[in-house]
């Protein structure tokens, strides 16, 4: 990490401002060099001009210098604060490549604020993910990270398994000597209370996963109940073709759109019903995958048309749902009313008509999106960091029967093997590997 990195910080585009940030050892000499100065000093705003390698002047920008160690990457670290736009910001980052500084990788200022030990990998990550939030209650729970909320979890785990490591480890030393008695059974009883902890937050995490990624939405019901019609509501413009032919969606339709605090994933779906088209027949198969997928369904029925087969295959779906949260609406009711609600009564539908609006629908989207963000449990936020307690209640599982046989060496073994994976949440031992694959999926200037 000896060389100069530097890249553009702020997204493209127009914008009333954009931050250039360098990081490393020559930044003071790359900021004097644009801006004239002789000197610079930290943490001051200087108002001043930036000139190219020919002293073309380039723009009037605020320049930052942060001494090493006092910045986020522990580096010493400068910023350029220029009027926005790409070409500006571009002249000001293709001057400072030319004196030799190189363009950073993706991730690459918060991997050298990871390794200068400026933050662990779960603040990293929380400052990764808090830039792509998708609700307001995302950005609380990414927040509480950076804040050390999940570094604690991970202390506080690993201490318990250090000490019934070390536990162990004195019984194998002074196998001959007085050990407690209840000792085996008091770190039997640590190691269920922990895979009961881990079993709980990777619930959680995974019934929460949408705050974080953006709750999936599909929205399901046979040819020419209103699917598209809701879409194109929700999204306020035209995006999918509405007709009176049976059959007009053959694919799947996904498009993001913001309700209440939250950032969804809508998904159109091809009308279900059996069908000898093949085009179609695909495209229902990609409508049940979506069903698969999605955190939310949205089963919607035409209430101007008597109950049939095709209603009955929808409600057939939604009994082998599970879990998953339903909406169910009743469209149409602007006409006459001939369908038979029975069947559907136990889901408590909607009364809803596009050409009233589908307000009470989206007001019922809303609530329920609100009610999946409601607590304050600990979640984890990326694959990486479930996979990491699932390792660690796996390693757990295999310790605790040469525990019950007294077999303490094997036991140690596999509490070691907990202990490195609960701690790769934080810190991971193959550091190299993990972290480019890690902090490259970071955006540029981050």
């Amino acid at each position: 990490m000896c060389d100069s990195i530097a890249a553009i910080a702020t997204a493209s585009g127009v914008s009333s401002i954009s931050i250039i940030r360098v990081s490393g050892t020559r930044s003071l000499e790359i900021a004097k060099r644009l801006s004239h100065r002789e000197e610079i000093i930290p943490r001051y705003a200087h108002l001043t001009s930036l000139y190219t390698s020919q002293d073309h002047l380039i723009d009037q920008a605020i320049l930052l210098f942060f001494a090493a160690p006092y910045s986020f990457t522990g580096e010493a670290v400068v910023e350029f604060q220029c009027h926005g736009g790409m070409i500006v910001a571009q002249e000001i980052l293709d001057t400072i490549v030319s004196y030799g500084v190189r363009l950073a990788e993706p991730g690459e200022f918060s991997k050298r604020a990871f390794l200068n030990g400026k933050i662990d990998l779960t603040k990293a990550e929380a400052i990764a993910k808090l830039i792509e939030a998708k609700s307001l209650d995302a950005a609380k729970i990414l927040a509480k990270q950076m804040k050390g909320e999940l570094k604690a979890f991970v202390d506080e785990n690993r201490e318990a398994l250090l000490k019934s490591l070390a536990y162990s480890e004195v019984m194998i030393d002074y196998a001959e000597e007085d050990i407690p008695e209840d000792m085996m059974q008091t770190i039997a009883q640590q190691l269920i209370g922990l895979e009961q902890k881990i079993d709980q937050i990777v619930e959680v995490s995974h019934r929460r996963r949408g705050l974080i990624e953006g709750f999936k939405v599909a929205i399901i019901g046979k040819p020419n109940v209103g699917k598209s019609s809701l879409l194109n509501a929700l999204l306020s413009y035209e995006r999918a073709i509405v007709s009176e032919i049976a059959g007009t969606t053959r694919d799947t339709i996904e498009e993001q759109v913001r309700i209440g605090s939250h950032i969804i994933r809508l998904v159109d779906t091809a009308g279900i019903r059996e069908s000898d088209d093949t085009i179609e027949k695909i495209g229902i198969e990609r409508s049940m995958s979506s069903v698969e997928d999605a955190d939310i369904i949205i089963a919607l029925f035409d209430a101007s048309r008597e109950f049939d087969a095709e209603d009955e295959a929808i409600v057939s779906i939604l009994q082998t749902l599970g879990d998953k949260h339903l909406i169910v609406a009743l469209n149409k009711c602007d006409l006459s009313q001939r369908l038979d609600p029975s069947p559907l009564a136990s889901y408590e539908p909607l009364e809803v008509s596009a050409k009233r609006g589908f307000e009470t629908l989206t007001t019922r989207l809303a609530e329920l999106l609100d009610s999946i963000g409601e607590g304050e449990e600990l979640m984890l936020i990326s694959s990486r960091q479930i996979e990491a307690v699932k390792q660690t209640k796996r390693a757990i599982g295999d310790a605790k029967l040469p525990l019950a046989g007294g077999e303490l060496e094997f036991f140690s073994y596999h509490l070691q093997e907990a202990i490195q994976a609960i701690s790769s949440i934080s810190k991971p031992y193959d550091s190299e590997e993990i972290l480019d694959k890690m902090f490259g999926e970071f955006c540029l200037g981050k």
